[in-house]
């Protein structure tokens, strides 16, 4: 089943997202808070969304979904950023991530959204092979940038 994120939910997404940056080799990255997701999710000007997958024999939380709205000025449309998509390893082959994505890609269509797009770590061959089943466009052309700490001070300072 899958199911929008209840406020119930925070510390499940929670320790979810520090599994997932385990698994991505990126733990120490993974900082956010109980209190910085409620307020994120279900503050008074949520900044994401999040779908939770559960298990339909026990209720388990097996899996979440965490994405927000973007804006196209080539398409004048909104899009969707998926930001996180997980599936506990004990779960994984039981649709969940198909089901997520089935249903965020139902969310695109209701709310006229063009574009469904999300990041994928080139070397996480198992979840590559799963999008391209789906018939994911990769766009190879494009690099990711980010500007964090020390680049990201020194840049605001010098305006």
């Amino acid at each position: 089943m899958i199911r929008a994120a209840t406020e119930n939910d925070i510390a499940e997404i929670r320790t979810m997202i520090r599994e997932l940056a385990e698994y991505e080799r990126a733990v120490e990255q993974a900082r956010a808070t109980e209190e910085q997701l409620r307020e994120a999710l279900f503050g008074a000007h949520p900044a994401a969304y999040a779908l939770i997958a559960e298990d339909d024999g026990t209720g388990e939380a097996v899996g979440y979904a965490l994405w927000f709205p973007r804006f196209s000025t080539w398409t004048g449309t909104r899009g969707m950023h998926l930001e996180d998509l997980y599936v506990r390893p004990h779960a994984r082959g039981g649709g969940h991530g198909r089901a997520l994505l089935a249903s965020l890609a139902a969310l695109c269509l209701r709310s006229g959204y063009e574009r469904f797009e999300w990041w994928v770590l080139s070397w996480n061959e198992p979840a590559v092979d799963f999008y391209k089943s789906l018939g994911v466009e990769f766009l190879d052309e494009w690099r990711i940038c980010r500007l964090t700490g020390e680049p990201l001070r020194d840049l605001a300072a010098s305006r």
